[in-house]
């Protein structure tokens, strides 16, 4: 059976350079991916404008039913769950990937003015963004309970803290042999847990 497309998000910072590895090591065995560059002005762009932005790259590249999966890297992956939980994507997600992600925030974010930097603001603990998936969620469980979720977390992850956090409130966890943030995405080992999992059933 067919694999449905792959959609891939960045993270702050990022570009869709990110995962070069990662494509490389599917081989091709994923096609189509879409990896959007989502310009986030260095974090002054709020997390649900890159959401919608996201909406409009799937849209444009899939068409507006197509049923795909989707991995979010870091901040890559509160993009995605703000896609999923408030922009209707949970109606076409078949499988959400989230890797590094400060779904609870991030101490590494608290010092940020939102007046600056909106986007970063919106990865601290307790932030109105964070709190407001989670109030989202209790009342439509099935935006995510409905989807196979599965969440990845580097023990000594400097950018996520704390690291075992940054997972999704539904769905399997599982930390990934990295020894860095980045290497989540780029040391061998991870990867070859995720392509794992990105090729299996």
């Amino acid at each position: 059976m067919a694999q449905p497309p792959l959609v891939l998000i960045h993270g702050l910072w990022d570009t869709p350079r990110l995962f070069n590895r990662l494509g490389n090591a599917l081989a091709g065995r994923r096609d189509p991916l879409v990896i959007p560059h989502l310009h986030h002005g260095l974090g002054h762009v709020p997390l649900i404008e890159l959401a919608a932005r996201l909406d409009q790259h799937i849209n444009q590249a899939l068409g507006p039913a197509t049923t795909l999966d989707l991995l979010g890297f870091s901040m890559g992956g509160l993009i995605g769950r703000a896609w999923i939980q408030e922009l209707g994507g949970h109606q076409r997600t078949r499988r959400f990937l989230c890797v590094g992600s400060p779904q609870r925030g991030t101490l590494t974010a608290q010092p940020v003015p939102r007046a600056l930097l909106a986007g970063i603001a919106d990865m601290k603990l307790g932030s109105p963004f964070v709190r407001g998936l989670q109030s989202s969620l209790q009342h439509h469980p099935e935006r995510l309970a409905t989807l196979d979720c599965r969440s990845f977390y580097c023990r000594f992850d400097l950018m996520v803290i704390p690291s075992w956090r940054g997972v999704l409130p539904v769905g399997s966890v599982e930390a990934l042999p990295a020894r860095t943030h980045p290497g989540l995405v780029n040391e061998p080992r991870s990867l070859a847990r995720l392509s794992e999992i990105l090729l299996g059933p």
